[in-house]
């Protein structure tokens, strides 16, 4: 079967293979893979930043974000075939650690869970793949291959759940949220924003084309500005773009009370002069709140399929901005002016 694979930590080793299928002990589920989505972290294992291949393999297959439609599933396991399915992306350490053993492995504690397509566990760019029933989520066959966005969307539900949180220590009724970013994490967090009645704005750079077109569809507020001129003390924020600048602009500019939410992955090695005094004195004098968030659990991907079943079909296919045939995959990790969401199109 045909799999997109690479040599984690080298450069220009991403490789079009003929594999094995999957053997059955990987799962009692057979899953024939749709799409798989692409996304920066997929650029970053590509361009050698980081990953792992599974242990005593020089290559790991590329891809977390999927959807696929199942050939074949034991009885009583929930799932038939037809059944169209997201696999989960991170699996729980063996030992467990009390979160890994409490299903909360996004919380895993000492590290060792595994991560499909990134962390020593193969992923989901190839033909064909197996699993367990309680490594797959189900998902509303009116969705179909637009479920390729569910993966995303579970990181946001997570966001927003922290977020809510950490606000709920008191009395407290958000009314606004600003997004910061609208590529397809900040889209699809502004989508469950509108969902929860907030008055949503999001902050990106371009001044025109489909990211403002998007922002205003969904029923959000779309500026280019700084936060400061456009938004008077939002409730919260969720910074998707891992832009340190925009990180402390975030924290500087939440109202009192407020929760920041940071979900992007920021570069090291950016110095920014701060004032960290000035920092403290306004997240202590005015009782705000910092958290981080990433991956998710099967909670978050559940409120991620809710959440992409009551959004339109029409709105989210146009987050997809191209398809890209396997044989051509090349072209799927290119980076250009106009991408949103680009999938790579493994089967029909």
């Amino acid at each position: 079967m045909k799999a997109i694979t690479v040599v984690p930590g080298k450069v220009s080793s991403t490789a079009l293979e003929n594999l094995d299928e999957p053997a059955a002990s990987a799962g009692s589920v057979l899953v024939e893979t749709i799409a798989v989505g692409i996304c920066g972290t997929d650029l970053e294992i590509v361009g050698g930043e980081y990953g792992w291949a599974p242990e005593g393999h020089e290559r790991l297959v590329l891809g977390h974000e999927s959807i696929g439609r199942v050939v074949e599933a034991p009885a009583g396991s929930g799932l038939a075939a037809g059944d169209f399915v997201v696999g989960i992306v991170r699996r729980p350490d063996p030992v467990p650690c009390y979160n890994c053993a409490a299903g909360e492995w996004d919380f895993c504690r000492n590290g060792q869970y595994t991560e499909h397509g990134i962390k020593s566990l193969d992923g989901f760019m190839r033909e064909r793949y197996r699993a367990e029933p309680d490594a797959l989520v189900k998902v509303d066959p009116d969705l179909g291959e637009l479920a390729v966005l569910l993966e995303p969307t579970s990181v946001v539900a997570k966001a927003w759940e922290q977020a809510e949180l950490v606000g709920r220590r008191a009395t407290w009724h958000p009314k606004t949220a600003v997004i910061t970013g609208a590529g397809p994490i900040g889209l699809l967090a502004a989508l469950i924003g509108v969902q929860k009645d907030l008055d949503v704005h999001v902050f990106d750079q371009m001044t025109e084309g489909l990211k403002p077109d998007l922002v205003h569809e969904v029923g959000a507020t779309y500026h280019t500005g700084p936060i400061e001129q456009s938004v008077d003390d939002p409730d919260m924020i969720l910074e998707c773009t891992g832009v340190p600048a925009l990180v402390f602009d975030a924290i500087e500019h939440i109202g009192t009370g407020g929760v920041v939410c940071l979900t992007g992955v920021s570069p090291t090695g950016r110095n920014l002069a701060i004032d960290a005094g000035l920092v403290n004195r306004s997240m202590v004098l005015a009782n705000e709140g910092v958290v981080g968030s990433v991956n998710a659990n099967r909670r978050h991907y559940q409120a991620a399929a809710d959440a992409l079943a009551a959004a339109s079909a029409d709105w989210l296919g146009k987050l997809i901005t191209r398809k890209v045939p396997i044989d051509d995959f090349q072209q799927a990790f290119e980076r250009r002016p106009d991408d949103v969401k680009v999938v790579l199109q493994v089967s029909g």
